[in-house]
C-alpha cells in the first residue's frame, strides 16, 4: 500500500492554547483576519487581526512552530540576506498564551552598521464567539469602539453592548517612544550592528471589571493555573517505549496532549477540556472519558474532573437549560453567544451518560488509588446522581433510560452519540424522542455494579447489596428487549414506541466495556463489530456501511471514532477476544502514524482501508488533539494487557496478550495505591506473553477475566 505519512488536521491553521486562551493562526504565525483565525479568551475572540509592517512591508515568515504547547515562534527575512556587503536582518516573532497574549517581535542583524526600521501595528477586535468565528457566522453582533490612554501608553477596544461587558487592552512597548493614531501603532527601530531589538505586545482580555494579564516572554510556564496543572500532568503521566516505533510515538503524543490540555478549573485543576481549537470548555462526560482512559499513565487527571463535575450538579428545574436536580453538566462555554442567553451552553445540562458514567468513574478511581477519602467527599454527588437517575432518567417507569430535549436550543440527542442525525432506524430514518439508546443502559449497568462497591466500602452494605440487585435485574431485562439474534447484534435503542431500533453500529462495543453482554454472546457480538460493514480497516465505524444513512464524513453515521476504539478495545479485552483486538489495536496505531507526531484527529472517516483509499481522511471539523483521541492509545494498551487494578488489595491483574507486530512493550512509572512499577512484557515464540515487574509494596498477578474464562469454556 501506498506510504502516507505526517496529516495535518485543520493543515491552514496552527493553534495553541493555556487553560481558557487559545491563539488561532495561519500557518505562517499570522492572524490575517480570517475565520477562525485568533486570539481567544474565555471563548471570546479579542484580537481579530493583526497586521505588521517593517519599512513598510508585511513580512512574510518561512519558518514557524509551536513550542511547548503554549507557545510559538516564526522566523521571517527583512532584507536580502545574501547580499554583500550584509545587511541580513530577520524578524523572530515569538507569541506566549497565558491568561493573556504576549507577542515579541525582535528584529535581529547581521550587518555590520546599525539598521533602521520603521515598525507600524495594527491590531483589531471582533468579539465573535468561538462557535461564531468557527462557522463563519454571526448571531450576536455590536460596535467596536476604540479609546487611547496616553498616560499609559494603551489603546482599549470596547465591545459597545449594554448586555455584556468585553473589552481588551493593548499596549505596545518597546525601547524607542511608541506613537498611536488611527488604529495603528508606530516605533523606529534602530538595532545595532551584529544586534537586536524588541517591540512587546500586551494583549489583555478585561472581561466584567476583570484584567486578565498576559505572560511573560518566555517558553517556561508562566505561573497560572493552567500552566501549573500542565506541570504536574508532565511530572506524573507513565512512560512507555517499545520496539515497534509507533506505538512508542503514538504513547508519547497522547501524554503530551494530555499534559497540555488541562482547563486549570480551581475545582480540578487538571481536568483536561474536550479538544482544540473549538472545544475549550468545560466537557462532563469527556473530561470524565479521557480521564478514565487514561488511567494507566496516572490517576490524578480522574480525581480532579471527578471533582470538577461534582461541581457542577443541575439545581432546579430549567427547560431552557435541560436541567434537573442532580443532573450533571453536559457543557459551559463562556463566549457571548451563551453569555447573552442565545443559546443555553453557559450551563448546559442535556445529556444522560453522564450521571452514570461519574458513576462508573468513581468506582474506577477507587480500584486504581484506593483513596477512600477522596471517594467519602464525593459519596454525597454519588447520591445525587443516582437520585437524578431515579427520578428523572426512567420517566416512562419502563425500566430502562430513556432521553428527552425539553430546551428548544438543546441537542435532540443525549447520548453518546450527541449529533442530531445520530440515531436512524433502519430505513435511515432519525428516531424522535424519546429514545432509550443501548449504551445508556450499560452505562447504569456498570453505574449500579460501580456505586455497590462505593457504598459497600464506605460503609453502606446494605445500599450497596440492593444496587447490585438492580443491575442483575437490569441485565437480564436489556437483553431481553435489545438483544437481535438475526443480526448478532444489539439493537441500537428503543424508539418512543418501544420497539427496537434495528441498525447496526458501534454501541455494541459500549455494552462489551461494561460487561452486560452475557459470556455466551460476547464473541458474536466482538465477530459482528469486527464485520467488513463496520471494521473500516483503521477503527469499528459508528453505523454500518451497509446502512442506507450511512456516511463516512459524517459525525456519527459511519464515521470512526478513536475515543470508542478504547473502550471497545476494553470490552473485547474483557472477553477475551484477542484476534477482534489485535485487529482493532492494529488499525488505530496505523491510523495514528499517518498523522503528524502520531496524533489521532477527534474524528476519522469510514472510508475503507485499501488500495483506493491511502488514508481515511477526517470529519471536517475534527479537533486536534483531542483529549479522549489521546486517551484511546492508554486504553489500547491496557486492554493488550488486560490489566485491571485492584487499590485496595494492593495487587494488579493482567493477561498480557501481545500480537506479532507488538513483540514488546516497557511502561515506567504505573501508579495503582500510591505505589508506583514499571512492567516490561514480552512476546515469546509461539505467541506467549511473559511480565516481568519492578518496584515494591505490590503485587501483580497473572490472571484472566471472568468474562474470558468463561467464554473460554463455552458458557
Amino acid at each position: 500500500m501506498t506510504r502516507v505519512t505526517n496529516l495535518r488536521v485543520r493543515p491552514d491553521l496552527l493553534y495553541v492554547a493555556s487553560g481558557w486562551s487559545t491563539l488561532v493562526t495561519d500557518v505562517r504565525g499570522r492572524i490575517t483576519g480570517a475565520d477562525p483565525q485568533g486570539f481567544f479568551s474565555r471563548n471570546t475572540r479579542v484580537l481579530s487581526t493583526e497586521r505588521i509592517t517593517v519599512d513598510g512591508r508585511e513580512p512574510i515568515p518561512f519558518s514557524t512552530a509551536n513550542v511547548q504547547g503554549h507557545a510559538q515562534l516564526s522566523y521571517a527575512e527583512l532584507g536580502e540576506g545574501e547580499v554583500l556587503p550584509s545587511r541580513a536582518a530577520y524578524l523572530l516573532t515569538h507569541r506566549f498564551v497565558g491568561d493573556g497574549l504576549r507577542t515579541r517581535f525582535t528584529l535581529v542583524s547581521y550587518a555590520e552598521e546599525a539598521l533602521r526600521f520603521p515598525v507600524e501595528i495594527r491590531p483589531g477586535a471582533d468579539f465573535a464567539d468561538t462557535s461564531e468565528a468557527e462557522t463563519g457566522r454571526r448571531v450576536q453582533t455590536g460596535d467596536v469602539g476604540a479609546s487611547w490612554d496616553p498616560a499609559h501608553q494603551e489603546l482599549r477596544l470596547t465591545y459597545r453592548r449594554a448586555d455584556i461587558d468585553r473589552a481588551v487592552a493593548i499596549q505596545v512597548r518597546a525601547e524607542a517612544p511608541v506613537r498611536y493614531a488611527d488604529g495603528t501603532f508606530a516605533v523606529e527601530v534602530v538595532v545595532p550592528p551584529g544586534g537586536s531589538a524588541q517591540v512587546d505586545v500586551l494583549v489583555e482580555p478585561v472581561f466584567d471589571g476583570e484584567r486578565l494579564i498576559a505572560p511573560p516572554a518566555t517558553f517556561a510556564e508562566p505561573d497560572e493555573p493552567a500552566a501549573s496543572a500542565r506541570a504536574r500532568l508532565a511530572a506524573e503521566l507513565s512512560r512507555l517505549s517499545s520496539s515497534n516505533f509507533d506505538v512508542t510515538a503514538a504513547w508519547r503524543c497522547a501524554v503530551d496532549d494530555l499534559a497540555v490540555l488541562p482547563l486549570g478549573e480551581p475545582a480540578g485543576p487538571t481536568a483536561p477540556m474536550a479538544g482544540l481549537p473549538i472545544y475549550q470548555e468545560i466537557f462532563g462526560r469527556d473530561t470524565m472519558t479521557a480521564s478514565w482512559q487514561a488511567l494507566l499513565a496516572g490517576p490524578t487527571m480522574l480525581g480532579d474532573s471527578l471533582r470538577l463535575n461534582a461541581q457542577h450538579l443541575g439545581r432546579r428545574l430549567d427547560d431552557w437549560r435541560d436541567e434537573e436536580p442532580g443532573k450533571p453538566l453536559h457543557e459551559a462555554r463562556r463566549g457571548p453567544v451563551s453569555v447573552l442567553g442565545l443559546d443555553p451552553f453557559s450551563a448546559y445540562y442535556g445529556d444522560w451518560s453522564t450521571a452514570p458514567d461519574f458513576l462508573v468513574f468513581l468506582g474506577q478511581y477507587l480500584a486504581w488509588t484506593g483513596d477512600l477519602d477522596t471517594v467519602r467527599d464525593l459519596l454525597p454527588t454519588a447520591r445525587r446522581a443516582l437520585a437524578w437517575i431515579e427520578r428523572y432518567g426512567d420517566l416512562d417507569g419502563d425500566g430502562f433510560l430513556e432521553y428527552h430535549r425539553r430546551s428548544r436550543a438543546g441537542l435532540k440527542n443525549q447520548g453518546w452519540k450527541d449529533s442530531d442525525t445520530a440515531i436512524v432506524d433502519e430505513h435511515g430514518e432519525s428516531v424522535p424522542n424519546p429514545i432509550a439508546t443501548s449504551e445508556l443502559q450499560a452505562y447504569w449497568y456498570a453505574a449500579l455494579r460501580h456505586a455497590a462497591v462505593v457504598f459497600t466500602v464506605t460503609g453502606h452494605l446494605a445500599r450497596g447489596a440492593a444496587l447490585l440487585g438492580q443491575a442483575r435485574r437490569l441485565a437480564r431485562r436489556f437483553h431481553r428487549a435489545y438483544w437481535l439474534p438475526d443480526r448478532g447484534c444489539y439493537a441500537m435503542a428503543l424508539g418512543p414506541d418501544k420497539q427496537p431500533v434495528r441498525s447496526v453500529n458501534s454501541n455494541d462495543g459500549h455494552l462489551l466495556a461494561t460487561g452486560i453482554v452475557p459470556t455466551r454472546i460476547g464473541p458474536v457480538v466482538a465477530a459482528r463489530l469486527l464485520a467488513p460493514d463496520m471494521f473500516s480497516g483503521w477503527g469499528v465505524r459508528t453505523l454500518s456501511s451497509a446502512h442506507p444513512a450511512y456516511n463516512p464524513f459524517s459525525y456519527h453515521r459511519g464515521s470512526v471514532w478513536p475515543v470508542e476504539a478504547g473502550t471497545i478495545g476494553l470490552g473485547l479485552a474483557r472477553y477475551g477476544c484477542w484476534d477482534q483486538l489485535h485487529r482493532l489495536a492494529e488499525g488505530m496505531f496505523a491510523a495514528a502514524a499517518l498523522f503528524e507526531e502520531h496524533r489521532l484527529p477527534e474524528v476519522l472517516s469510514g472510508l475503507p482501508r485499501d488500495s483506493a483509499h491511502p488514508h481515511p481522511g477526517v470529519y471536517p471539523n475534527s479537533c486536534s488533539p483531542q483529549a479522549w483521541s489521546a486517551s484511546s492509545i492508554i486504553a489500547l494498551v491496557q486492554a493488550l494487557l488486560a490489566l485491571r487494578p485492584a487499590a485496595p488489595l494492593r495487587t494488579i491483574f493482567v493477561d498480557p496478550h501481545l500480537p506479532e507486530w507488538l513483540p514488546d512493550l516497557r511502561l515506567e512509572g504505573v501508579q495503582v495505591g500510591g505505589a508506583t512499577v514499571d512492567l516490561v512484557v514480552r512476546r515469546r515464540r509461539g505467541g506467549r506473553t511473559s511480565i516481568s515487574v519492578r518496584g515494591d509494596r505490590l503485587a501483580v498477578i497473572r490472571r484472566p477475566t471472568l468474562q474470558a474464562v468463561a467464554t473460554r469454556h463455552g458458557r
